[in-house]
């Protein structure tokens, strides 16, 4: 699917709107941190964001606009929101996280509904997206990121093989998911979906401005 794809205006009947990244993410994460679009700014601050981690990045994108980020995770554990307090200063845009490893976290701390996971599975896009919008409305944050996959080595299909993941991104109410394909072990095929998730969130706090981004 191309990047920036509608799948669906209206995912469950949930009224959350939702964009595709495809399987674009990936390549647009190792591009993330080093591109950077002379848009007229200082070049002191354009090296600055040059030399910027993409966790920085992303920490310094919601400094500026006063946003707040959580995460729910599920495959990862956790591994982002620790990403992001590698930096300093994120104690300016992180209140609290969420780890959704089982389907009863998922519902009671994210809020995805059982419907949703009966029918799509919890590796799945709408399972993603819900998981992120309902950690935005839990934490009341701008921003939430979300990760739900099958790391491996086991615990893969035919239909759903280790690798798989799906990320999604909330800010204020629009979420856009991504659907990754991972060969690494267990701890790369974790860390990967960590850097897509955060190159995902620069994005989108990247594209338009924060009106733009609400539903």
């Amino acid at each position: 699917m191309a990047a920036g794809m509608d799948v669906r205006a209206n995912v469950g009947n949930t009224g959350i709107y939702v964009e595709n990244a495809g399987t674009d993410v990936k390549t647009d994460v190792e591009n993330n941190g080093t591109d950077v679009k002379n848009n007229g700014t200082d070049v002191g601050l354009q090296e600055q964001e040059q030399q910027d981690s993409l966790e920085e990045k992303v920490v310094r994108l919601l400094q500026e606009r006063h946003f707040t980020i959580t995460t729910a995770e599920s495959c990862t554990g956790g591994l982002i929101a620790g990403t992001l307090v590698n930096v300093a200063g994120a104690s300016d845009v992180l209140n609290e996280a969420y780890v959704t490893y089982s389907n009863e976290a998922k519902q009671r701390l994210a809020g995805v509904r059982a419907e949703t996971l009966e029918q799509f599975g919890a590796v799945s896009e709408e399972t993603a997206c819900e998981m992120a919008a309902g950690a935005a409305r839990a934490a009341e944050a701008d921003v939430a990121l979300s990760s739900t996959g099958i790391a491996g080595p086991g615990g893969g299909t035919p239909e759903k093989p280790v690798g798989l993941v799906y990320i999604a991104c909330c800010v204020r109410g629009k979420v856009r998911v991504g659907e990754l394909h991972f060969h690494g072990d267990r701890m790369q095929n974790r860390t990967d979906t960590v850097k897509a998730a955060l190159g995902l969130a620069a994005e989108m706090l990247t594209d338009g401005s924060p009106q733009e981004n609400q539903a």
